[in-house]
């Protein structure tokens, strides 16, 4: 982004522009960056560059287009995360609970943060946890995207977050976007990221957030470390401090949403290689994700409220972008029932015909791992005696 000012500033000392000629590329204040008049410049708010920086939309192409050429060529994407609950879980010291007493004599030296995982930021009366394989995936990451922060967090915690995770300034850089930054206060856009959106991935664990980029994002399992996260969301379970537990660093969350990068890029670069200027990214990620679920049927049972349509519920479409196939009723292509209960008469269809009975949590599973999943750690249990068992025959 300094190369932006520094370019600007260059165009001015090089040559003479008059304030008559000047297209006015963008403004600091109500100054032309170029000419120095006093304008108004309808554009994009560069807010993490500085509060009062805007540059023309027709710069902000010019630029976008330049920089996405430069980054392609250097075979590379752009990749843009979020902070809380995707790389990392904080909390306010105020709100950690007595089971989480004993955090205290685990905490690592910000000195070494890239060893570390757990630190106290005492003057910001807060601590955070590193998710497991952050320094990995990052390392890994890096060599295959330019890399960008954007949080819902405010500015001075986005700068800490990005120092314990980039502690020798060499992924992020500037590139630290934070809710302060953007034009809209409770969405996310690519406005201020200088990639074009075909060559941009986006992983974060809120959908909502990104209304316009929903194609570019890769959505991440919540990282719940301390207690008040799962209260935050409230959840009545305990979190992974509470348990003395973490994710797995080889099986997490980082490790296979870094597989999924891996090969997306592998894709773009080497399978579409010749085919430069339909390449995008967007199409890219749905086709890896269409994988997932290849070849299975599905169908529900009980799973959606009565006379809900089928279609529209999310677990279906989560089912069907996943690549799976979708129907109302049995038939012998079916491969997997979904229920909750093994006594309606789909579940017991599945039973008698050898087919996977399964919880909805595995196509919430296969949703975040981007992997299908072993079927027997998500099979329908029965608990109901079997004097019971009739009296459901006509369940569906």
């Amino acid at each position: 982004f300094c190369s932006l000012i520094l370019y600007f500033a260059e165009t001015s000392s090089s040559a003479s522009v008059s304030k008559n000629e000047c297209a006015h590329p963008g403004s600091f204040g109500k100054l032309c960056v170029r000419c120095g008049a006093q304008v108004e410049v309808a554009g994009v708010s560069f807010g993490n560059i500085h509060k009062e920086i805007l540059f023309g939309n027709a710069e902000v192409a010019r630029w976008r287009d330049t920089d996405t050429k430069s980054v392609l060529c250097r075979r590379k994407l752009y990749l843009v995360l979020d902070l809380d609950h995707t790389l990392l879980n904080s909390t306010h010291l105020k709100h950690m609970v007595p089971e989480e007493d004993y955090l205290n004599n685990q905490i690592d030296s910000i000195q070494d943060c890239q060893n570390g995982s757990l630190f106290r930021l005492s003057f910001m009366n807060m601590m955070t946890k590193l998710r497991p394989y952050v320094h990995t995936f990052l390392k890994e990451a890096s060599q295959m995207f330019e890399m960008y922060i954007y949080t819902m967090g405010d500015k001075a915690y986005a700068l800490e977050m990005a120092k314990l995770l980039d502690p020798r300034n060499e992924y992020f850089h500037a590139k630290v976007i934070s809710r302060n930054d953007g034009a809209q206060r409770h969405q996310k856009s690519l406005d201020m990221v200088l990639g074009d959106e075909s060559a941009v991935l986006i992983l974060d664990d809120t959908e909502h957030v990104w209304p316009s980029h929903r194609d570019n994002l890769i959505l991440m399992e919540r990282y719940h470390f301390f207690a008040s996260s799962c209260q935050q969301f409230g959840f009545g379970c305990h979190s992974l401090s509470q348990l003395k537990s973490d994710e797995s660093e080889p099986e997490g969350a980082l490790a296979a949403v870094l597989s999924v990068l891996r090969r997306v890029h592998h894709l773009f670069f080497n399978e579409l290689a010749g085919q430069t200027g339909r390449r995008d990214v967007r199409q890219v990620l749905n086709t890896v994700r269409k994988d997932v679920l290849k070849g299975c049927r599905i169908v529900f049972s009980r799973v959606f409220p009565s006379k809900f349509p089928a279609e529209s519920h999310p677990l279906w479409k989560m089912a069907v972008n996943l690549g799976a196939t979708c129907a109302t009723e049995v038939d012998p292509t079916v491969t997997h029932v979904v229920a909750m209960d093994p006594g309606t008469k789909k579940s017991r269809w599945a039973l008698e015909n050898d087919k996977f009975l399964v919880l909805p949590r595995w196509i919430d599973g296969a949703n975040y791992l981007w992997q299908r999943l072993p079927e027997e750690n998500f099979l329908v249990k029965s608990n109901e005696p079997k004097a019971e068992a009739k009296v459901k025959d006509s369940v569906v």
